[in-house]
């Protein structure tokens, strides 16, 4: 029997381990997950919440550069607080906090392509206009 031992992990291991936490925290990016990991009692449980504690390590510039969504690093934050995820359970509050972060992402695209395009460069071509038509008529 093998109690009292601790084994090292492999490389493989600790590979796979660094992909499931990475897809795990990316996952908080959306509300939606949150809601539907508070609506399923997770948040509330002691070992979930030190599992989020010990997530915290992705807020280091070594890991957070894997990050693809760093909104995710926001919610993990505010999951550190119990009203927080208190809050969670309820649709009205997983609806704000999607409708936010969708205001955010659209405001900060535009934002960054102004900031990142040079000066001297052409404003980008505007979208087609869409006329606004009814439906179509029947010839009589």
């Amino acid at each position: 029997m093998m109690a009292g031992k601790v084994m090292a992990e492999t490389e493989e291991q600790s590979r796979i381990r660094f992909q499931v936490e990475l897809e795990f925290v990316q996952c908080l990016a959306n509300p939606n997950y949150i809601h539907f990991l508070a609506q399923r009692g997770y948040l509330k449980e002691q070992t979930f919440v030190n599992y989020l504690r010990y997530l915290q390590y992705w807020r280091e510039p070594e890991y957070a550069r894997y990050l693809k969504y760093p909104m995710c690093l926001h919610f993990l934050e505010l999951l550190q607080h119990e009203a927080f995820r208190r809050e969670c359970v309820s649709a009205q509050v997983c609806k704000f906090m999607d409708d936010q972060a969708i205001l955010l992402w659209q405001h900060y695209t535009r934002r960054r392509t102004r900031t990142l395009q040079p000066a001297d460069a052409p404003a980008p071509p505007a979208p087609p206009a869409t006329a606004q038509q009814g439906p179509p008529r029947q010839q009589s």
